[in-house]
């Protein structure tokens, strides 16, 4: 009975280094071939689960989120960002639009569901192997901030 359960162990383990073979041999660094399901699925996943991890702890305080904020951001905005997510942060360019993960229209539903800690995280620290780069070596925390609300207000622009 005992030999019968490492030999079925075995097998599974035989089937899964296969499979594991497979699926490797079929990986494709390149950043211009569209990601299978399982690989979108589980770098969504860990990026929302990291993002959200760091966003329970403290931040520095926000600036007044008005306007003025926006508008600062805004500034902040096409000088470091638009260069792939677009001047209007809905449009990518050729460029953000064509690294892998694409960079996304910054008014969609799917950008707007971010918390803004999490923007505020995203922002300053970038995400490693994505293309989002990290401001906080270049930006005060407050810039950050005024970049958080800008791309707010994005999501609440109509689109055109």
């Amino acid at each position: 009975m005992k030999r019968r359960g490492v030999i079925l162990l075995s097998g599974v383990a035989v089937l899964a280094l296969l499979g594991l073979g497979v699926g490797l041999s079929r990986a494709s660094l390149s950043a211009l071939d569209e990601p299978g399901r399982v690989e979108t699925y589980a770098a969504t996943k860990a990026k929302h689960w990291l993002v959200a991890r760091e966003a329970r702890g403290p931040l520095p305080p926000q600036p007044r989120k008005d306007s003025s904020s926006a508008a600062i951001g805004q500034m902040q905005f096409g000088g470091r960002c638009a260069s792939c997510h677009g001047i209007d942060g809905r449009t990518p360019t050729d460029v953000g639009r064509w690294m892998y993960p694409r960079a996304p229209d910054l008014g969609s539903p799917a950008a707007q569901e971010w918390s803004d800690a999490e923007l505020y995280l995203i922002i300053k620290h970038g995400i490693r192997l994505s293309g989002m780069p990290g401001f906080g070596k270049t930006l005060s925390d407050e810039d950050i901030w005024h970049l958080v609300h800008y791309v707010r207000s994005i999501g609440s622009a109509p689109q055109s």
